[in-house]
């Protein structure tokens, strides 16, 4: 299946970057440049201090904000958790989910995961659901395996139809940070894969399913990487901090859907 969205997505993940001072410099710059954009909805991740925010300075622009992560649990003794519910009332609309950086430091689960895809969508945010191999998993050739792995515990808890409106970024984790992005080839794979996955299951879903790549994804690759069937956008992290470079990318991708 070789199904693509009409409209593509840029995210920006800013992980744990930022300040008041800077984010205004940012968002100032991206709102003056970005508003040209017809074919691409650009969305800024960003951590929970800085939601008010974003809510405040995007609030009436063509740009969407949300977190980079949520609470399994509507509500209770959780410290340090922030819930769905709470993110909505900063007016988030997207979160990342399962990003491999928080996978691997805090030991979360695909059941973890699973159970945060479907508590954002109850509230109406669009999660974003990072899936991916290990160098390891690529050079040992299991990595649609491993992809529709993490891919089944949603699926099989939930069923497909929870992924008609959602998003899946493919990173492979030997490419986040490491400036070794996967090859257009590569990358067409994976997609097609998950495209396909779906697709056997619930094609509606599949239809209305945006799927990104992330993983060192620059102004140069950018250009190669976004015309390739099935990839509906970008995750961008380090580059998303510097205005210039992210704006580069989302013009690529809105070159690409024109």
């Amino acid at each position: 299946m070789t199904k693509q969205t009409q409209q593509k997505l840029v995210v920006a993940n800013w992980k744990m970057h930022g300040s008041l001072k800077q984010n205004e410099a940012l968002l100032t710059d991206f709102i003056e440049n970005l508003s040209i954009l017809n074919h691409t909805q650009v969305v800024v991740c960003a951590p929970y201090p800085y939601l008010a925010q974003l809510q405040s300075l995007l609030q009436h622009t063509n740009i969407a904000w949300g977190a980079q992560n949520v609470a399994k649990n509507e509500v209770g003794a959780f410290t340090g958790e922030v819930s769905a519910a709470m993110l909505k009332d900063f007016g988030a609309s997207y979160v990342i989910i399962g990003h491999s950086e928080r996978a691997t430091a805090y030991c979360e689960s695909d059941e973890n995961i699973a159970t945060k895809f479907v508590q954002a969508q109850k509230h109406g945010i669009t999660p974003i659901l990072c899936v991916g191999e290990t160098l390891i998993e690529r050079e040992a050739g299991v990595m649609g395996m491993v992809v529709s792995k993490q891919l089944d515990t949603i699926i099989n808890t939930h069923g497909a139809t929870v992924f008609a409106g959602a998003v899946i970024s493919y990173e492979p984790i030997w490419a986040i940070g490491t400036g070794l992005a996967a090859t257009p080839e590569q990358a067409k794979s994976m997609h097609l894969f998950i495209r396909n996955k779906i697709s056997n299951l619930n094609a509606d879903a599949a239809n209305h399913l945006k799927i990104l790549y992330g993983g060192s994804v620059n102004p140069q690759n950018a250009v190669q990487l976004f015309v390739v069937p099935n990839i509906d956008g970008g995750l961008i992290g380090k580059c998303s901090l510097n205005a210039q470079v992210f704006e580069a990318i989302c013009l690529a991708v809105e070159n690409s859907a024109q």
